[in-house]
């Protein structure tokens, strides 16, 4: 079973996604949810299959937090950053090689590709 953890601090967001990996990998995932990053920094380790980070949050931002778990072992190919802000921003501060994707929550395009990328990774041994 596939350890996925989000991390984001609207709890509406976060209820969504973990709704989305239940229903769409019943057998395939275990969901964890934090809407406080400091509470989730306890967690990071390289067992995590997927790691899914708010860039924006109170306390510390996502950017903090994936250099925290790429520094406990965690893959960056396994974590996703997930922001409001349109993509060139998101492509400005993470570049290729930081984080598997960068996806704007709020764009369907981007979401339906979020989608095939998770198909991938939940396929991944």
């Amino acid at each position: 079973m596939k350890r996925i953890v989000i991390v984001d601090d609207h709890p509406a967001f976060c209820e969504h996604w973990k709704a989305l990996f239940e229903d769409r990998y019943p057998n395939l995932a275990a969901v964890e949810v934090f809407t406080d990053p400091l509470q989730a920094l306890s967690v990071l380790s390289p067992d995590i299959g997927l790691l899914m980070l708010d860039l924006e949050m109170p306390v510390m931002d996502g950017k903090k937090v994936l250099e925290f778990a790429v520094a406990r072992g965690v893959d960056r190919t396994r974590v996703v950053i997930t922001s409001g802000r349109n993509a060139d921003h998101l492509h400005e501060v993470f570049p290729a090689g930081d984080c598997l994707a960068v996806i704007n929550k709020e764009e369907p395009a981007q979401q339906a590709a979020f989608l095939m990328i998770l198909d991938s990774v939940m396929r991944r041994p």
